[in-house]
């Protein structure tokens, strides 16, 4: 697999069509390519932005989140909440790369990823694209972030290996591998956190990838997440005090 980073000019709020920038920056996309485009751009394309000076943090998270632990919860001073069916610090709300904002994920993150894939594939008259919007996440028990995808449009986002024969050809029961997630990690890495200034990257040769002529139907979706109740980690989700926030 290709991952090629993608420089740009300082995004801010001058910038509001995301579009523009892609057109800009993207001159050329081969067949079954994967454009990875981070959630900050398209949030501040979108005005989902808000100055630090004008409202405080917490407010921000409990208005962003489905669910939210307040931050006097952890020793760090950070909210956990649940938000778009992922476990994410703070709800999405970052300032990080916010020029004294604070930067809100995409008010419809699919709805944007859909409107990315179709304007490439018509500019570059493609078949076969993927778009990723990524953001990054930290993980239980592990120091540092990594990658991981918003919402994807364009392709399979799980191979399901369950009936499938392993090495020795004993039958998978559980196993599906996300390929969202694991291409978003690739393109996070690859990208960068700090001042790296690349928030585009495309991927090429991927293996074990299956592209889609629709955008992701409601039932794919929902078949790509797992109630609190029915997750693995339920034994821990149901034991803490959950706060409700604004989001549905």
């Amino acid at each position: 697999m290709q991952v090629t980073p993608l420089k740009t000019h300082k995004i801010t709020t001058q910038d509001t069509d995301i579009l523009k920038i892609l057109d800009r920056y993207i001159t050329e996309l081969q067949e079954k390519s994967v454009v990875a485009v981070t959630s900050k751009i398209v949030s501040i394309c979108e005005g989902r932005v808000v100055p630090i000076e004008s409202t405080d943090r917490n407010s921000l998270v409990e208005q962003e989140s489905e669910l939210y632990l307040p931050p006097d919860e952890n020793q760090y001073g950070f909210s956990i909440a649940v938000r778009h069916s992922s476990f994410i610090a703070s709800g999405g709300v970052d300032e990080s790369n916010g020029n004294g904002q604070y930067i809100l994920w995409p008010e419809d993150p699919q709805k944007s990823a859909n409107l990315i894939r179709a304007h490439l594939r018509n500019k570059f008259n493609l078949k076969n694209l993927g778009v990723i919007i990524t953001d990054s996440k930290t993980t239980p028990l592990r120091w540092g972030v990594t990658g991981f995808a918003i919402t994807h449009s364009g392709f399979n986002p799980l191979n399901n290996l369950i009936g499938k024969p392993d090495l020795f050809g004993r039958a998978m029961h559980v196993t599906k591998v996300n390929v969202m997630d694991g291409l978003a990690a690739a393109a996070v890495y690859v990208m960068g956190e700090a001042n790296e200034q690349t928030p585009l990257a495309t991927l090429t040769d991927m293996p074990h990838i299956v592209f889609q002529d629709n955008d992701p139907t409601p039932d794919e979706l929902a078949g790509l997440h797992i109630s609190l109740e029915e997750d693995i980690y339920a034994p821990i989700f149901k034991r803490v005090p959950w706060k409700k926030g604004k989001r549905e």
